[in-house]
Parts: C-alpha cells; structure tokens; sequence
C-alpha cells in the first residue's frame, strides 16, 4: 500500500511497527457520560491522515471525522446522545439529533412534521436513532493492502404498517482518504410502504470559514421558501448571529458517464495542525443519480449552529404529506429492494 509518503509492504511495515494494525485499523469502544452512556462506537485510523466514527447505536451513522486531527464534520449541541432519549413527535428529533459526518433520515419519513392519511409524522424520521444489530467490524489482509470494513442491519418496523431492513456496509482502504457506503433497503413485510431517505452530511469548522467554496454540479438552483434569496448559496461566511437557516433545492445535476455526480467543499487554507500552517483541502462527495436524483442543501452557518449541510436524496424536506400531494412519493413493494452507494474523498484543492 502507499502509506506515509511512500509504496510499503506489509512485511516493511510489520518490520518497522512490530504489527502493521498499530499504525492504523479499528477499534471499538462504548461512551460513559452523560446521555452518551451506552452508545457504542467503531472509530477508524486510515493512516494516511483520514479518522472517522461509526456510531453503532445510530443506524452505522458516522459521527467524527478529522483529517490530521482537524476536524471535517458538524456537530450538534446535543452530542451523541444515546437513542433510548428519542422523543418522534413533531420537532422533538432536534433535541437528540446528533450531527457528525452522517445522520440518515427516512426511511419512511424525511423533513418538516406533517400528517399523511391520519398518521402523525415528527421531523427525518426514525432511522437516525435505531441501533445496528448483527455487527461486524473487521479489518483484513489482501496481500499488502489493508482494508476495513463495518458492516450491520437496521430494522425499522412498526406493527400493521411497515417492516423494513437496511443493510449498510461501510468500507475503506489503508492508506487512502476515502470512505464507501454502501447500503440495500429492503421491504420485508407484506404490503406497500412509503419510502422516503436522504443522506445528511454534516460539514463544519474549521473545514467550513470564510475562504471556504462550494462547487455543486446543479444547472439550477430553487430557494425552499420564494424569498429566500439565491445569492451566496455556494460561499461561505462568518458565523452570524440570529441567521435563518436556507435551504436550497439543486435540479438538472452534471453526472459522468457512470451516472455518478459529485459536490466539492475546497477550502484553500484548511488548518492540519498549529505548527506546520494551512494548506489547501478538497472534500469530494459522489453517488449515482439514478439511485438519488435529489440534493437538497442545507445552509446554517448561525452563530452556535455553524453548519453545511449536504443531502442526496429521494425526496424534498416538506414532508411525507407534501411529497404524496406532489406525486413525486415513492413506495417500496413487499420484497423489493433499494440500493445507494455513496462515497467520500478527501484530496488538494
């Protein structure tokens, strides 16, 4: 693998480490304070500057990630919060929304609260506070490349209405600053669901400043609200006091002959450490367009709510109801299945 500057072998890092694992890997570990207690995490070391959490009480969301320790994600004032404290009703989610790098919303609900056809609706659904069951997180050997892998079940379910399963695999290799998600979302029960995801990603400080840009692949850019305004959507700013989150929805997206299209954040003075100064930082998310073919941009950087954020989704954030009303809500026959991969690189600006 190419790692710490040059091509190495495993046996040339064994040599040097006296077990390759200490330079890099996987390692569980459970929180123990406060509203955390309980939660359980995989955090991952690429050794080539790239560490991030996958949080296992929380769907395999992940939560903090740094390049060479500076971090790259948002969080939320509420921390990592274990799932038991969730409260689904209206606008309850933001209490225990947690930020980092990902929440998942849906899987049957995404957006603002909202009644459809006499079932009460809170905030990104439900997703986002399951636990993960039959969990693996494992690292192996493919000749001199490392690779890790974390992988587990989320079932959401709810008796005489739906019954669904996603399976998310979160993959990446040694020596690369890459992340893969890759997840299947399955209607196991028997009859027809709503089917509603979106895939909040979370940038924050010092990623996100003033000199920070934002290249989206969109022909065309529509404000949520009509007197939002458009200008600005793809710089950043100064944390403000008392500004009004935007939202943003981006349509007709440039995609590659694989289908696959991308967001850039480039920031071109990104901090890695107090001593050796800034350099400049690109953080690329990419996903196929037919399986996604929404992004919905949240902009918030408020003062004490410093965030962008990111969204591939299936749907706009007015709701199930609003969705249905529209015609544009999608559903999930019994036994059928969804597949989204996603992928995260960091690189020079």
């Amino acid at each position: 693998m190419y790692i710490f500057g040059k091509e190495r072998t495993r046996r040339e890092l064994d040599a040097r480490a006296g077990f390759a694992e200490n330079l890099f890997g996987i390692r569980r570990f459970r929180l123990r304070e406060g509203r955390s207690e309980g939660v359980e995490i995989a955090e991952v070391r690429t050794g080539s500057g790239l560490n991030y959490q996958v949080n296992l009480s929380r769907a395999l969301d992940i939560g903090l990630a740094e390049f060479c320790g500076t971090p790259l994600s948002w969080h939320s004032v509420n921390g990592p919060v274990h799932p038991a404290y969730f409260d689904d009703d209206e606008a309850e989610w933001l209490r225990t929304a947690a930020g980092g790098l990902l929440m998942t919303c849906g899987l049957t609900q995404v957006g603002a609260p909202n009644t459809d056809e006499g079932e009460e609706l809170g905030v990104h659904g439900r997703i986002h506070h399951l636990p993960a069951q039959l969990i693996s997180a494992e690292g192996n050997w493919q000749g001199d490349d490392y690779f890790i892998r974390i992988r587990g079940e989320i079932v959401q379910t709810k008796m005489f209405t739906e019954t669904i399963r996603l399976t998310r695999e979160i993959t990446s290799k040694m020596g690369e600053n890459k992340i893969k998600i890759q997840d299947t979302v399955e209607n196991i029960g028997f009859s027809s669901v709503p089917h509603m995801i979106l895939y909040h990603f979370n940038f924050g400080f010092p990623l996100m400043d003033e000199d920070t840009q934002i290249i989206f692949p969109s022909q065309k850019v529509t404000p949520r609200e009509p007197d939002l305004p458009l200008e600005g959507y793809d710089r950043w700013q100064a944390p403000e006091v008392g500004y009004a989150e935007r939202v943003y929805y981006h349509s007709d997206l440039e995609r590659d002959n694989a289908f696959k299209t991308e967001v850039k954040i480039v920031n071109p003075n990104f901090p890695v450490n107090v001593d050796s100064g800034k350099f400049p930082l690109a953080v690329t998310l990419r996903w196929d367009v037919r399986q996604l073919p929404r992004l919905v941009q949240w902009k918030m950087p408020g003062a004490g709510l410093y965030a962008l954020g990111i969204e591939p989704a299936n749907c706009h954030v007015a709701g199930r109801a609003a969705e249905r009303e529209a015609g544009m809500l999608q559903f999930l026959e019994p036994g059928e299945k969804r597949e989204y991969l996603l992928e995260m690189e960091i690189g020079e600006g």
